[in-house]
């Protein structure tokens, strides 16, 4: 699919062409211009390169995680707990109507 040319780091090439950039925009459907693709080219090699270096370090005894340390359920319990009443909270709102925030129409919507 996409190839990668050899080059030394000495050389101010860039692995991946416009061409590659051009087939990515196409696949990921966005519409980019050959100015566009000429500048992300390198932009993208260097992020290709980043995560080849952290693939080579990261051993098959190295688990893939999504999160640096373990996670637990950090959620609390959903307990009832006393609340506002209706007229508490619509006390100091500009507009209610029928128990709830009256606010204005958008989008030329129709009641």
């Amino acid at each position: 699919m996409f190839e990668r040319h050899d080059i030394s780091d000495e050389e101010s090439g860039v692995a991946l062409s416009a061409q590659d950039v051009a087939r990515l925009g196409d696949l990921a459907r966005i519409e980019l211009t050959a100015e566009e693709q000429e500048r992300l080219a390198p932009q993208l090699d260097q992020i290709l390169e980043s995560v080849s270096r952290v693939q080579e370090v990261a051993g098959e005894d190295v688990p893939p995680t999504s999160h640096p340390m373990p996670l637990t359920n950090v959620f609390r319990d959903d307990e009832v707990q006393p609340s506002l009443t209706a007229e508490q909270a619509l006390d100091q709102a500009p507009s209610a109507e029928m128990d709830r925030f009256r606010v204005p129409r958008i989008l030329g919507e129709e009641a």
